[in-house]
């Protein structure tokens, strides 16, 4: 019986190890100033656990997120979500960063059915710092204006 406990228990950690390290040693954590041109900030927030996520993205003159930072106040798996979007968005377009979506950031982090919803935020919090960008820069993306629930600046 002890066999199979380190058994599971190594097959536990190998699983969520990716979870777990974005946790205890979360990425970018820190903020933007709103009032950046260059900065687009995303607030979003799931009303049934009370997780808040706030995220900050910086676009170089390429169009490409060249920094993000979060800060979240929930879970460990809220905190290990906005720590691993950080990580996957820097680099993108923004076009490219709006095409992530929750179902990659869970499968990841092994997240149970019951956490999804902190992968959620993290995508909805990614498309509202675009979105927010967006609108200071009156820029237009193609995947912004086929998206009915995105602002559209024409």
């Amino acid at each position: 019986m002890k066999k199979i406990s380190i058994l599971f228990f190594g097959f536990f950690l190998a699983k969520f190890s990716v979870l777990l390290d974005h946790y205890n040693n979360p990425r970018n954590v820190g903020s933007m100033k709103k009032e950046d041109p260059n900065v687009g900030i995303g607030l979003v927030g799931a009303p049934a656990c009370g997780d808040v996520m706030r995220l900050s993205i910086r676009v170089d003159s390429e169009g490409r997120i060249s920094e993000a930072k979060f800060k979240t106040f929930g879970c460990g798996s809220a905190i290990a979500s906005s720590s691993y979007m950080t990580e996957l968005v820097k680099g993108m377009t923004l076009d490219d960063a709006l095409k992530v979506r929750n179902t990659e950031i869970a499968k990841e982090l092994c997240l149970p059915p019951v956490k999804l919803h902190c992968s959620m935020l993290a995508e909805d919090a990614i498309k509202s710092a675009i979105r927010d960008y967006q609108s200071k820069s009156k820029i237009r993306l193609a995947t912004l204006e086929n998206s009915p629930e995105v602002l559209n600046t024409q």
